[in-house]
């Protein structure tokens, strides 16, 4: 991937969840008395954590799909560890919604989901791959070195560790390009680039880049295995610290309830920054304003519809003050919207309707995709469908931007500086 780091199947699996979240959003209950702040941000932080705490269940599944893929690689086992990945970026995804205003957040969420990335540094790629300017370490090929000239000096990489991602890895040379760990560098272990361009198809990788001894294809199929296992195994500690910053006595927790003006402020900060800058601006609008499947949020997998999906819907969540958890179960309670509501009825019902007319909108780009015609494709230069069904989603999210900013001045708070994208903002500056 040749841009800089915004920090920013089972499709049975991922499609139940999203159709059992979009019914909770079909009937929208009638407002009681509102809530009291403190009763909003304590919400607000249960659901974090319930959100949380169902993606690390998830990372965890996926560590043990990955361990039965390296013990034995097939075609099966290779399919059941993508599987459990498509089936882990549902919950995450949905934490989204929790950045921006959130500094403990902020500074972590680096860690488990940068991109876009330059994939030469993990292992190898075709010829020609594109990388960030001025990334020496683009080709550096982690996984057939074991010996390494970074940082300044010689690292042994004789042993590949979680520590050695981490702290050695991650973000090497202050490039931000080298992503190391997270969800996106076990997506390229798992699937491989994806060469197909706007055309159809997403990454090939064989199972036998897994496979020791003479059948082994792209060389050091020990070490590949090696690195994708120390990088779920690093996945799944930094969510278990992550988890925990929202327990009952976590940090995260704290920081919104000990001031709840506060927390509301983060509520609103999250929704508004990841509506706009982020999603619409840096996911959606850019990419397709350059038609380039490189800016594609799950480039090698080909799952950036549910992705998209899966953010908006953390989004309403966060308003609607509900969540659905993985085991069924409904996570309800005071929620900003009847906080709102209880300020301006009108206001409340606008975000509300806006936030349902975007899930709409991703519902259907969505549906498109599990259809045929996957997100890279719709990027392709001439496809008014595909343009189409991007550009509904982005309307969607800047509309809502602008009642949330509305919600902000009903509840008599500061006015917030939303996250922006020059590809909203200053669209000719894209192109310098």
């Amino acid at each position: 991937m040749a841009r800089p780091t915004r920090l920013s199947p089972a499709r049975p699996t991922a499609r139940l969840t999203a159709a059992a979240a979009l019914a909770l959003s079909v009937a929208l209950p009638a407002h009681s008395a509102a809530p009291a702040p403190d009763q909003v941000v304590a919400h607000y932080a249960d659901i974090a954590a319930a959100a949380y705490g169902d993606s690390l269940t998830a990372a965890r599944d996926l560590r043990a799909a990955v361990d039965r893929l390296v013990a034995d690689p097939s075609d099966a086992t290779l399919t059941a560890a993508r599987t459990a990945w498509t089936a882990a970026r549902a919950p995450y995804q949905q934490t989204e919604a929790f950045r921006f205003g959130n500094p403990i957040v902020d500074d972590w969420e680096g860690r488990v989901n940068a991109w876009p990335l330059d994939e030469g540094l993990i292992d190898y790629v075709a010829a020609g791959t594109p990388s960030a300017e001025d990334n020496e370490l683009s080709n550096l090929n982690v996984i057939a070195n074991p010996t390494l000239a970074l940082n300044g000096g010689q690292v042994n990489a004789a042993q590949i560790t979680p520590a050695l991602i981490a702290e050695q890895l991650h973000e090497a040379g202050g490039i931000e390009a080298n992503v190391a760990s997270g969800y996106h560098a076990i997506e390229f272990l798992l699937w491989g680039q994806d060469l197909n361009g706007t055309g159809p198809g997403a990454g090939n990788r064989p199972f036998t880049d897994y496979v020791r001894g003479d059948a082994c294809t792209g060389g050091n199929c020990d070490r590949r295995a090696a690195y994708l296992v120390a990088a779920t195994d690093l996945l799944v500690s930094d969510l278990e610290e992550m988890a925990a910053n929202w327990d009952a006595d976590g940090a995260a927790r704290k920081a919104v309830t000990d001031d709840p003006q506060a927390g509301l402020m983060a509520m609103l900060t999250g929704m508004g920054s990841l509506s706009y800058g982020e999603q619409a601006g840096e996911r959606m609008k850019l990419g397709l304003m350059l038609n380039d499947p490189e800016e594609e949020h799950d480039c090698f997998s080909d799952q950036t519809h549910l992705s998209h999906y899966f953010d908006g819907l953390g989004i309403q969540n966060v308003y609607l003050g509900r969540y659905a958890r993985l085991d069924g179960t409904e996570l309800t309670g005071p929620s900003l919207s009847q906080l709102v509501a209880g300020k301006d009825a009108a206001v409340d019902q606008a975000l509300r309707a806006d936030l349902e007319a975007t899930m709409t909108a991703l519902g259907a780009l969505r549906d498109k995709a599990e259809g045929g015609m996957a997100y890279d494709q719709m990027l392709a230069p001439g496809n008014a469908e595909g343009e189409a069904a991007i550009t509904a989603g982005i309307d969607g999210l800047v509309r809502q931007t602008k009642s949330i900013e509305r919600a902000v001045g009903a509840l008599g708070l500061n006015a917030i500086a939303f996250e922006g994208s020059d590809s909203l903002d200053d669209p000719d500056a894209v192109f310098q």
